[in-house]
Parts: C-alpha cells; structure tokens; sequence
C-alpha cells in the first residue's frame, strides 16, 4: 500500500501571479506530486500550496518550490498582514495514509538538510520534528519575523538546525516540520476593529490572555510566584487566534489554526466564535477556509447543523456538504466548490470515469451499447441502490413528518444506514464493470510457453474469483437492507408504504440478478470447492431474500387495499 503525506508550503507572495505560477510550476514538474490546491492571499501577501503524494516525490516538489521561493521572493521588499520569517515562511509536512509520524519526521529532516546545505537557507525543525522542547511552537520561532531575525539567529539559543547561521537577508529563514493535520480558518465580523477582533480571539484560543489588574487592557499584569505572567485560558483546546484587518475584504476576520480537530471542529469553534461576539455586540457574518480540509470535517459540521434543525442526518452527502458551506457562511467572500476545497474529493482520479457519475440517460445508453459491461451484476447494484433508496426516503420523510417532532431522531438514525448501505451499492456498480474487466485482461495474456500459459491460468483464476466476489456482495449487502425496510412498513409515512414495497421487489431483484451472477462465473470455474460454497452461500441468501421480500409486500397490499 503506498505511503501518501500532505505538505503545505507557505510562500511570502500573495500578489504576483507570475511568482506564485512559477512556484506552483516548479512543484508540479516532479513526477508522482499532485499539486492540489494554490490559494494566494492579497492582504496576507501569502500563498498556501498544498500537495500530496508519495514521500520522497513530495520531498522533491517541496524542495524545487523552496528553491524557486529563494529565487524569485526577496524580502527586504516583503510586507503584509501575516507573520512572516521568509519566502518560504513554513513547510509543514502531515502524514496521510499508511505512514506513521515518525517516519515523516525523518523525511521533514531530510528536506531540511538539503535546504540549508544546498540553498543556504537558515532551517529550524518544529512541531513533531523539534529538536528542543521550545521550538515545538511555531509562533516561538517565528517570533521576531523577518525583520527581527538578522539579531536574534546571532543568539547562540536560536542556532538553525540546519543551513548557515548567518542570516540570509534575501530568502530570511524556513520553518520544516512535521505535525497532524491543522485546518487554517478565519471567521468575519461584521467590524472593522482589530480590537474587538483580537478580544474575541482572546476569548476563543487555548493560551487566551494576560491577566490584568483593575483594566484588562492596560491593567497591571499578573504574575506567578516565578514572575512570570499569569493567562486567562480561552474557551477552546488546541486552537491558536488572532484578530486582524482584511483590507481586500473591508473587515477584520478572528484568523485561526485549528491545530488538532479531534479536539476542537470546525463547527465548534464557529459557534463559539459566533456566541462570544455576540455578547460583544457584534456578529459573524460568515468563514473562510484557507487551504484543503478532509471530508468528515465538512461532513461532522453539515450534521451538526442539520441536528440543530431537527432534520434527519440521513440525507446525501452533497446535501450534507451544502448545509455546512451555507451555515459556515465559507461562500461569504467567494465561491466555494467542495470538489475543489475536500482532499478526498481531489484525490479521487477515477471519479470522471465512473459509471455512477453517469445521468440516468447516459448510464442506460452505456448498458446497451455493445460493450460487455456494465452487464447485469452492475445493473443488480444500481437496483439495489435504488431498493434501498425509496426505504431512505421513506425514512426521511418521517422524520420531518408535522407531528412526529419527538421520532425525528429514530428516522434519522434509519435513514444514515440506509445512505451508507446506498453508497456501498454504487460502488458496487463500478467494482462489478471493473471485475470484469479483470478477467478480459487475464484473458489476454499471453500464452505461448507452458511458463506463460501457467501464469495465465493463475491470473483467470484470481479474476474470477473477484468477479464471484462482487456479486456476493452485492448480496449480502441487499441482505442488510431489509431490516430497514422493515422498519419502515412498521412505523414509516402510510402514504408512501407503496415506495417501501418498490423497496423490496427491487432488493430482491437485485439479490437474484446477483445470484445469477455467481452461478454464470462459478460455471467451469477449475476450484470446486469454492465455487460449490459460493454457490451454496448465494443460494440460501436468496431464498431467505425471495421470502422476506413477499413478506413485506403482502403487508403493504393489505394496508393498502
């Protein structure tokens, strides 16, 4: 399984199109980098990039984006609104899939050594990758920022880790790290003051505020026994803030880091944001996401809202993520498209081809055409899909049933399982296409030496069993379907008992055509023992299927009739 990791580069250039083009083309050159994301931030005079890949292809477009940030960035020349230490200001490094944080520890040290040996670049390691305890915090090193850093890389207590430790006036210093994943979000107000911005992101963030005697703005400050200030903690863990003016947008914004989201969500911090300016007497007006964010934090923030509502949670994922751009208020200053902003949804190569991102029109036409697939274990998913669907419906219609306020949360947790058994379905569609497809290509290997025919016969072997496999899924998963269609004849909308009975006839139908499937690619197939199991296992999954669907259809004709 590969290893991925993410890497966020943050470039001190925000303005010039033909900078950040260059370091964006720099990155995307390497081979086996997928460049995911640029955004570029005018006020902040700052770009995010954000890329992915296997580690040592995403050390290499790392290391070819520093190295044209050094070229074309000088910043004696530099300013905005962000702290900043360099043109290449941070380049953290999280670790995505099958790849622990020690082993991208070792990988941030490697860019590091280079940077420093090869571009003469003052380098300090933070986050997971610290080499001392006070150089964990990113703010800590940057402290200071550019302008401060020809003094303080004198100070024998701020030595890089790696590179020169004379300052280097055109390029400053970088930041290389490793951490978990950290969502970069700013929040609008409807004021222009950094004051009463900063109050709030006081309010909000972990380390919180000095204590102050008497006024908590110019009162005496507060100290401990070690003379050292006293902090008011804020309201949430594991998030830093500031307040700040946004020219380009005429407002000031409480600018975030959410450093881990296991602890504190997207959606929590808004609302805390949200009730802490309101006792200020001010509003939030809506959010802003600066770079990619993992699917379940729209997701977690589109249910969170729709429970506030009292709506069921059981309803499509786009229309999950429609609830959470629209309640964040994240399309307030600009189009937001979740394709573009959701890192499971960039990754995801295959999903223009896909048989289920086909209309209706297109995917009824690609069955009839000559090709042998999709062929009918595709079609017994795509009924199964639609089989449970009418039972998720169903469910959701009951739970927004005048009357029924006090069930809504019972409909809902049906209609949930009912998405996810819908969505195991469509995959299903495709899986059963790319199954046999599998077997076409075992089919066509060659077969000229006894060596070759051998290897042959192995590979149709495995593909069949694949192609036996999908279909017995598509079974057992249509098996899954009719407690809730069950349910739903029990307890759901009278008026709509007529779509849980569709329900069932298409669940069966789809249990039998995946039958059908098992028995054609089991016929001949050179394990008997396998194939006779199979078979055995499909056979008493559909006599239960044929049964239950009866069941619940002559309960439907009665009620009805």
């Amino acid at each position: 399984m590969k290893q991925l990791i993410e890497c966020v580069p943050n470039f001190s250039e925000g303005v010039n199109k033909d900078v950040i083009d260059a370091i964006a083309n720099a990155i995307s050159s390497v081979d086996g980098v997928k460049l995911l994301d640029v955004d570029p931030g005018k006020a902040t005079n700052r770009t995010v990039m954000t890329m992915v890949g296997e580690p040592k292809d995403v050390i290499e477009g790392a290391f070819q984006g520093i190295k044209k940030a050094a070229e074309l960035i000088d910043m004696t020349a530099h300013s905005g609104e962000h702290p900043r230490m360099g043109a290449t200001d941070v380049c953290p490094f999280i670790p995505i899939a099958n790849i622990t944080m020690e082993e991208t520890v070792r990988y941030a040290e490697e860019l590091a050594a280079r940077v420093g040996q090869e571009l003469n670049i003052p380098v300090y390691l933070y986050e997971a990758a610290a080499k001392k305890a006070d150089r964990k915090n990113l703010a800590t090193i940057r402290s200071g920022e550019y302008e401060g850093f020809a003094k303080k890389i004198k100070d024998p207590n701020w030595k890089p880790d790696y590179g020169t430790d004379t300052f280097n006036v055109r390029s400053g210093a970088t930041v290389i790290g490793a951490r978990d994943f950290l969502v970069a979000y700013n929040i609008n107000l409807n004021t222009t003051s950094v004051r009463r911005a900063n109050a709030i992101a006081f309010d909000l963030r972990e380390n919180g505020r000095i204590k102050r005697e008497g006024n908590p703005l110019t009162g005496t400050i507060v100290r401990d026994n070690d003379g050292n200030p006293v902090r008011i903690p804020g309201l949430l863990k594991s998030v830093k803030g500031i307040g700040w003016y946004i020219e380009e947008y005429g407002i000031a914004q409480i600018s975030m880091n959410l450093t881990d989201i296991k602890v504190t969500s997207l959606h929590e911090a808004f609302e805390a944001a949200r009730k802490c300016a309101n006792e200020r007497g001010l509003r939030v007006t809506g959010s802003e996401l600066v770079g990619l964010v993992p699917r379940k934090v729209l997701l977690d923030a589109g249910k969170f809202f729709l429970s506030q509502q009292e709506r069921s949670l059981g309803v499509a994922e786009s229309e999950i993520m429609k609830i959470a751009v629209k309640s964040l208020g994240l399309d307030e200053l600009g189009e937001f498209d979740v394709n573009k902003k959701v890192i499971e949804y960039l990754l995801d190569d295959d999903a223009g081809s896909a048989l289920v991102n086909m209309n209706l029109t297109q995917f009824a036409n690609e069955t009839a055409s000559e090709s042998p697939a999709p062929g009918g274990g595709s079609i017994s998913a795509y009924v199964g899909a639609l089989g449970v669907s009418l039972g998720t419906m169903v469910a959701n219609l009951s739970a927004h049933k005048r009357g029924w306020e006090d069930k809504w949360e019972s409909y809902s947790e049906v209609a949930q399982e009912g998405q996810a058994l819908k969505d195991q379905l469509l995959a299903l569609v495709d899986a059963d296409t790319a199954a046999f497809n599998e077997i076409m290509t075992a089919m066509r290997l060659p077969k000229g030496s006894d060596q070759e025919k051998t290897s042959r016969t192995a590979a149709i072997l495995v593909a069949t069993k694949n192609a036996i496999a999908t279909p017995m899924s598509i079974i057992e998963v249509c098996t899954e379907v009719y407690p809730l269609l069950h349910k739903m004849e029990e307890s759901g909308l009278k008026a709509s008992a007529s779509d849980v009975a569709v329900g069932a006839l298409c669940t069966h139908a789809a249990i039998h055509g995946a039958y059908l499937n098992v028995l054609i690619n089991c016929d001949g197939l050179s394990d008997t023992v396998y194939a006779e199991n199979q078979v055995n296992k499909a056979k008493q999954l559909l006599a239960e299927s044929a049964s239950t669907s009866e069941q619940i259809v002559k309960k439907i004709e009665a009620k009805l009739s």
